[in-house]
């Protein structure tokens, strides 16, 4: 026979209660433990996390007022909010145990008990904690995720050859369960990617749970990522779920992992080798189920050979490298950019007849980028929302240096200065070679010479 997961916790003064308990029930159940002193309820409920406590209602010789077990019930709640605790009592303390019910315990089970009433009030309370246990994992992923609204991501847009071969990767790696490591400069879109590999994976149905590490301070870390008690220190009011254990099921993005500390790349190497995670105010590990992937603009390789980042972690969270790469590397993809980002802030601030002529868009393929994707989607969001009419002009965008000045040369249209400008590119062009610049320009080298001497070039 199989048993039910479950574990199944018995706390009673009597040893033959205990015995004939556990006896019957770990027939049914993967763990049943026993308990005879009350008072180590607390250390054994940090100690291990139990479904369902089965409770007696009187611990000392001739008592029976109850009191004893409406006290660690309450205690038990407290600790452990999602246990489901039954009340054991004699015949005459059924009203009481009632009235305990009110308290929040689950059922009663009166002594001497039938087993297969013993054994269907075991089995509801369990289902009722899994059911508990499912909705606070439900309500913490809905927490974790609300917070994190602002940073959702969208498509992966581009069709140059250096974005395909971004694709062809992820399309290899999505339906596996592989850890992933992401490379990149800051703004060209990691997140993005990884995004896509979870919404290509088994796990599409499940939660993508994002984590900056780098925003995160040292002495939070493991309760932001693996969660705490309530009371595990001064300002852990009440119990928090961590980002790995919200993930279970789905895939967690761990951003910025370059700014770990040795000793914080230590724990997480801990966590992703045994898939286990020990909240901070507890010492029992819960299993996790979750598909990693890690991203950094940092060269880890570089951070091994200096020492600063470890190398079994390193090659634990690498299993396929993913670089994506930066925008000024696929200029041929800016105009597809502008057209998606374009959409959408034009919707966004309610002017559909804003268009941005062809002229534009090549000018900001000339540019640079430092700040890659991320620049371009919040300059062409200023440019929207800056416009006065219905054509961007490459005066709507604030891009710094040669690009933005030859943008005002044109705007001008002071033919001697296109003309200078048209002269400087040309000789620029042909790396100083005044016979194909001036053919180019459809001059004769004379004129050229000439030109070149009334601009001073």
């Amino acid at each position: 026979m199989t048993k039910q997961q479950g574990r199944i916790l018995i706390v009673d003064d009597d040893e033959i209660i205990l015995l004939t308990a556990k006896m019957f029930l770990e027939q049914y159940f993967s763990e049943v433990n026993t308990l005879g002193i009350p008072n180590n309820i607390p250390d054994e409920l940090r100690k291990q996390t139990y479904d369902v406590v089965l409770l007696d209602m009187n611990f000392k010789q001739g008592e029976t007022s109850g009191k004893e077990g409406l006290k660690w019930l309450k205690e038990i709640l407290e600790i452990a909010p999602e246990t489901s605790v039954l009340l054991m009592t004699a015949y005459g303390e059924v009203n009481l145990a009632v009235e305990a019910m009110k308290e929040g315990a689950v059922d009663f089970i009166v002594k001497p008990w039938q087993n297969e009433r013993l054994l269907a009030t075991v089995q509801t309370a369990l289902k009722l904690s899994e059911q508990q246990k499912q909705v606070r994992h439900l309500k913490s992923q809905q927490e974790i995720l609300s917070s994190s609204a602002d940073h959702q991501a969208g498509d992966i847009i581009g069709n140059s050859k250096a974005i395909r071969e971004v694709f062809t990767i992820i399309n290899k790696v999505a339906k596996t369960d592989a850890d992933v490591l992401i490379l990149g400069e800051n703004g060209t879109g990691k997140e993005v990617a990884a995004r896509a590999i979870h919404r290509q994976s088994n796990r599409a149905d499940q939660v993508f749970i994002s984590v900056d590490l780098g925003s995160i301070s040292e002495n939070l870390f493991e309760s932001e990522l693996f969660g705490h008690k309530k009371g595990a220190f001064t300002d852990a009011k009440e119990d928090r779920t961590g980002r790995f254990e919200a993930a279970s099921g789905g895939t967690l993005f761990l951003d910025e992992i370059g700014n770990l500390s040795p000793a914080l790349q230590a724990k997480l190497l801990t966590v992703l080798q045994s898939r286990k995670i020990i909240k901070v105010g507890t010492n029992h590990p819960i299993e996790v189920d979750v598909r990693v992937i890690c991203a950094t603009n940092s060269n880890l390789h570089n951070m091994v050979n200096e020492g600063t980042f470890r190398e079994d972690l390193l090659y634990r969270i690498n299993t396929v490298e993913c670089t994506i790469p930066p925008l000024r590397k696929r200029t041929e993809d800016i105009p597809l950019l502008t057209k998606y980002f374009l959409e959408i802030y034009c919707k966004k601030y309610n002017k559909q007849k804003l268009y941005m002529p062809e002229g534009v868009i090549k000018r900001l393929q000339k540019y640079n980028w430092p700040g890659n994707i991320r620049e371009l989607q919040h300059a062409i969001e200023r440019a929207v929302i800056m416009s006065d009419g219905n054509e961007l002009q490459s005066r709507d965008f604030s891009l710094p240096g040669d690009v933005q000045k030859e943008e005002q040369l044109f705007e001008n249209y002071n033919l001697e200065n296109l003309e200078a400008w048209a002269i400087k590119n040309a000789i620029k062009k042909y790396n100083g070679n005044i016979s194909h610049a001036a053919k180019e320009l459809g001059l004769s080298r004379g004129a050229m010479y000439r030109r070149m001497e009334k601009y001073g070039i």
